[in-house]
């Protein structure tokens, strides 16, 4: 399924299959109501009511479905994913009530990424069919740009270069009528010179640039939305070793997630003027590769001594989150796959979190909370900055032990993130995501994936919906 298909429908009383929910507590009760026969074929295919489970009943010449749920009066966004992954093609409706959040899940559990394979038995739609018609759009929306996450994340990197970047990103400003700005070449190097610095050592084809997308009313609040855009990682001149080098199509993941959000908030028309800035890059090996222990001018004018040229996606987010910081702000959230310790921390389902402000966060984590995709606060703790410090530069990239990587990275990235007018330090919120999921669940294949970007949209929608 590509991530333009839609499988949630309006309810107008069609021809469906029905789809029973129950849960273990309640499956002997619900159960005593069927025919022996069906009981029966429950029993023959083990179904008993536990999460995930899926079975098929016979009903005289008819049939319907029944799905395990841990409580069927409270549905996860996941509940159903299961079944659309399951079920034949068809069309469904939810017996004795709406699947409301679960809409997520049934939409979401036929993503297929085909791009590079022939599908031998292509299998067709599972059409789940709503009464509470306003939440489809909605529900597609939201869906459709975890798709769109997944697939550039699990597109190769020669598919999936600073190019294939910036077309994405011509895409949606065409899709939205955005004004898009692409700065490359002796541009970059001036204006944005780390991004060019690490970026430098690609071949042509894959050279380094920086997008800036402008949309709204200039007189609406800015928010700025910048994401991490290294679509390959060698590690540069500290190479990798080949497993750490294997997932690194995946570095590009912070941008897919500000792409896909800059996407929901043009969208739904988010009354807000919209700085979308990925910095584009791949760290490759040259003879004009980036050096440890070299002196990078940043926009800022801040010096960044490289201990480390495998940390080189902070290196990038700082020359762009400068650029957002002289728009004057309202907020700025930046996305990334930034360290392997934030991974450590916290494993590939919770993003890890950083902001300025304690309400910034406990917003983010409420909406996260809400919508099945909970990020989860790291500090920026001011007793750690001196680990960046530099003999010879205002600051080093990289600090020497194996401490708090997550936080230390964010400290770095805060450096840039300037204040306000007044001197206000500017309201940021920094997340450190993995973009892959490394085992399948329902509604979830292995693969790229979308971590925090349902937490950052409905908490965009809660801060700046209308009226």
């Amino acid at each position: 399924m590509g991530h333009d298909s839609i499988l949630i429908q309006d309810d107008r009383g069609q021809d469906a299959v029905p789809i029973h929910l129950v849960n273990t507590e309640g499956f002997e009760a619900w159960s005593k109501k069927l025919a022996p026969g069906q009981r029966a074929a429950l029993a023959a295919q083990k179904f008993d009511g536990t999460p995930h489970q899926v079975g098929i009943v016979p009903d005289g010449d008819e049939w319907f479905a029944v799905g395990g749920v841990a409580d069927p009066d409270d549905l996860s966004s996941w509940c159903m994913a299961r079944l659309a992954e399951a079920l034949p093609a068809g069309t469904y409706r939810r017996a004795g009530g709406d699947p409301g959040p679960a809409l997520h899940g049934w939409q979401l559990g036929q993503y297929r990424f085909e791009r590079y394979r022939q599908e031998d038995e292509p299998t067709g739609p599972r059409i789940l069919l709503t009464t509470q018609v306003k939440r489809i759009e909605p529900a597609l929306a939201e869906a459709q740009a975890v798709c769109l996450v997944r697939d550039l994340v699990n597109t190769p990197a020669e598919d999936m270069g600073p190019a294939a970047l910036e077309e994405e990103c011509e895409r949606l400003a065409k899709v939205h009528g955005a004004k898009l700005s692409t700065t490359r070449g002796d541009a970059l190097e001036q204006g944005f010179p780390m991004v060019h610095a690490v970026g430098r050592a690609a071949a042509r084809h894959h050279a380094p640039r920086l997008m800036h997308l402008t949309w709204g009313k200039e007189s609406d609040p800015v928010l700025a939305l910048v994401g991490k855009g290294v679509c390959f990682d060698s590690g540069g001149l500290d190479v990798k070793s080949s497993s750490g080098m294997l997932l690194m199509k995946k570095d590009m993941g912070g941008a897919a997630h500000a792409i896909a959000l800059a996407g929901l908030v043009m969208g739904a028309g988010l009354p807000v003027r919209l700085h979308l800035i990925v910095p584009a890059v791949e760290n490759a090996i040259s003879a004009n590769s980036f050096r440890p222990g070299d002196v990078l001018r940043s926009r800022k004018g801040l010096t960044v001594e490289i201990g480390n040229t495998d940390a080189e996606g902070r290196l990038i987010l700082g020359d762009a989150l400068t650029l957002a910081s002289e728009h004057g702000p309202d907020l700025v959230i930046d996305f990334a796959t930034l360290t392997g310790a934030a991974r450590v921390a916290l494993g590939p389902e919770y993003p890890a979190l950083m902001t300025r402000r304690d309400e910034t966060a406990a917003a983010l984590i409420a909406a996260g909370k809400a919508h099945d995709d909970e990020p989860w606060r790291l500090p920026l703790p001011e007793a750690y900055a001196e680990w960046l410090k530099s003999d010879i530069a205002d600051t080093n990239n990289a600090h020497a032990n194996s401490f708090a990587g997550a936080s230390v990275a964010g400290l770095f990235l805060d450096k840039f993130v300037g204040t306000l007018d007044d001197d206000t330090p500017i309201d940021w919120a920094h997340f450190d995501t993995f973009a892959w999921r490394p085992t399948a669940k329902p509604g979830r294949p292995k693969g790229g994936e979308a971590y925090g970007l349902r937490a950052a949209w409905h908490m965009l929608c809660a801060r700046y919906a209308h009226g």
